[in-house]
């Protein structure tokens, strides 16, 4: 999520943006779920706090703000696309710099 919320904060004028990640968790929740838990006060249908709220919220602001507009996309995770997996090694890649490997 923090990826897709930098992302998007990267860019310096509102584009239209086709964004894959492989987070079913990610674009579900920005496309369908996220509507219901602003209106129960960031609360899911069986009443419990939405996990990662701040991020939740973060990432609704991004978006409503930016004026992109953002057709979201889901590829399945380490299944051979190249994008992904250049993705996720570019990724690996930034944890093992962060972390001084």
């Amino acid at each position: 999520m923090t990826a897709v919320i930098e992302g998007l904060m990267a860019l310096k004028r509102p584009c239209q943006v086709t964004l894959y990640l492989d987070s079913e968790y990610v674009r579900k929740g920005i496309t369908e779920w996220i509507h219901g838990w602003k209106a129960r006060g960031w609360r899911t249908a069986a009443k419990q706090p939405v996990k990662n709220a701040d991020l939740w919220q973060k990432l609704d602001a991004v978006v409503s703000t930016s004026g992109h507009r953002i057709d979201w996309r889901w590829v399945k995770g380490h299944n051979g696309d190249p994008g992904n997996e250049r993705a996720d090694a570019l990724a690996n890649q930034g944890v093992e710099k962060a972390l001084g490997r």
